[in-house]
């Protein structure tokens, strides 16, 4: 029997729901409900065809279709560290993966719907695609330099023009911590999927997104809300984007209706600069940081999104890891307090070894 999440009123509910899929953030209450519609209108003219949409069908992970997905098991009875292990400046690994395939697809926010989205770029798992379940995806082929990384990583296809430009090679998708303790970090549980950002939001929402780190960059321009109007038209000159996910889970869900609300970022602990997780969201799970880059430079005039303008830059993430190699990487390098590469290695500290072998499995 399929446990039922908890109801919200109807009218709150409906009016939440609206600001999801309009943009217009969280409404809190339903007396706010004719301000947010006025809103969300001059946002859905600006941006037609972007909506964030809420899950309503049903999928093989998703049987009723309401967009409650619950974690089997649930975790329970933790609360939020506030440790303060020992100073170490990383704790990270990265997932290398290269682009498998574009397509209008998003199992995530049109689950079973093909041709619904607007263009993704994947990377990882190579059969991602409308109709992808935790069951499909696990066990994969994939892009990825660990093979026991079946997820999928996608995001909104970048063009010059009419010409789709995408990256070349093994691009980096980091795994920290985003808490100051670092040793409370856990691995993502099987099928946990969310979405990093929003097609929807402004510039300035962009730009005070709690993922924002650099913006748009390249040559020696950084912080850009939206494309450079130019970029040094050089070889070793490419257009680069890092964005960073959040890093709480409510320890419940596996996904909600908008995508976001099982995942909340870290929050700062009372009279100290140190992060801990929020006491709704006490489940510290790695930080996926996209460091991603495109061969693009010169001219940046006709550089669009398949979402609009570079500040609708937003992704996917569906974890499908196999569990124990997961787990391995994460005790390793992020417990650990390790600056690893995709094996689980870290040079400035050979002695420790890697969680993977050359064939970057598990030994």
């Amino acid at each position: 029997m399929r446990s039922s999440p908890r109801r919200l009123p109807a009218l709150l509910l409906g009016t939440a729901l609206v600001a999801t899929v309009l943009g217009a953030g969280t409404i809190a209450s339903a007396t706010t409900a004719q301000s947010g519609r006025d809103a969300t209108a001059a946002a859905s003219a600006a941006h037609t065809g972007h909506t964030m949409a809420v899950s309503t069908q049903a999928s093989g992970d998703d049987p009723d279709g309401d967009g409650y997905i619950p974690a089997v098991p649930q975790v329970t009875g933790v609360t939020p560290s506030t440790g303060t292990p020992p100073s170490r400046y990383f704790h990270e690994f990265q997932a290398n993966c290269s682009v498998t395939h574009t397509a209008p697809d998003d199992p995530i926010v049109y689950p079973g719907q093909p041709g619904k989205s607007h263009d993704h770029t994947f990377m990882g798992n190579t059969s991602t695609d409308a109709n992808s379940t935790t069951a499909s995806l696990t066990g994969g082929a994939t892009t990825c330099k660990a093979p026991a990384d079946a997820s999928g990583y996608w995001m909104p296809s970048l063009y010059n023009g009419d010409r789709k430009i995408l990256p070349i090679g093994p691009q980096t998708i980091y795994y920290k911590a985003g808490v100051t303790d670092y040793t409370s970090v856990r691995p993502f549980p099987k099928g946990l999927r969310f979405v990093v950002g929003n097609p929807m939001q402004s510039a300035d929402e962009f730009r005070h997104h709690r993922g924002f780190v650099e913006g748009w960059e390249c040559g020696d321009s950084y912080f850009n809300v939206d494309f450079p109007a130019t970029c040094p038209n050089r070889p070793d000159v490419q257009l680069n984007i890092r964005f960073q996910a959040p890093s709480c889970w409510d320890g419940k869900y596996l996904d909600t209706p908008d995508h976001k609300s099982h995942m909340a970022y870290p929050v700062v602990k009372p009279g100290t600069n140190d992060n801990m997780c929020p006491a709704d969201h006490p489940v510290a799970v790695p930080m996926i940081e996209f460091k991603m880059a495109f061969p693009v430079n010169g001219d940046m005039s006709q550089v669009r999104l398949a979402s609009g303008r570079g500040y609708s830059f937003h992704y996917d993430f569906f974890n499908a890891w196999e569990d124990r190699t997961l787990k391995a990487l994460v005790d390793h390098c992020i417990v650990g307090g390790l600056q690893c590469d995709a094996r689980g290695y870290d040079q400035t500290h050979p002695e420790a070894g890697a969680a993977l072998n050359s064939d970057y499995r598990l030994p």
